[in-house]
């Protein structure tokens, strides 16, 4: 028994349009990066479904290039919030307009 490939990208755009609920909807930075990455992982998804559909071998080459960035990101990325939390105590993306030079 095989999983359509539509039944991926489906699954795929429910994953990007939660991502996008949570960047457009949350004032937590650790919310709003979680949910960027969610929304990689469901292009990365989508990716992988095509690559698997067309035999494609490129596709899951570029899936895992992907990933590879989205870590190097994810360090990157919390080590600023990091920073951000210890000179302003919060989180919170409204505070963050007072760090203007």
């Amino acid at each position: 028994m095989e999983v359509a490939t539509e039944l991926y990208v489906l699954l795929s755009a429910i994953l990007f349009v939660l991502g996008a609920m949570g960047v457009l909807l949350r004032r937590n930075a650790i919310l709003i990066f979680m949910s960027v990455e969610l929304m990689l992982n469901a292009g990365n998804l989508a990716l992988a479904a095509f690559a698997r559909q067309w035999n494609n071998m490129e596709g899951h080459t570029m899936v895992f290039f992907v990933m590879t960035v989205a870590a190097a990101e994810v360090a990157v990325g919390l080590a600023l919030i990091v920073a951000i939390y210890r000179t302003k105590h919060s989180i919170d993306v409204d505070d963050l307009h007072t760090l203007q030079g």
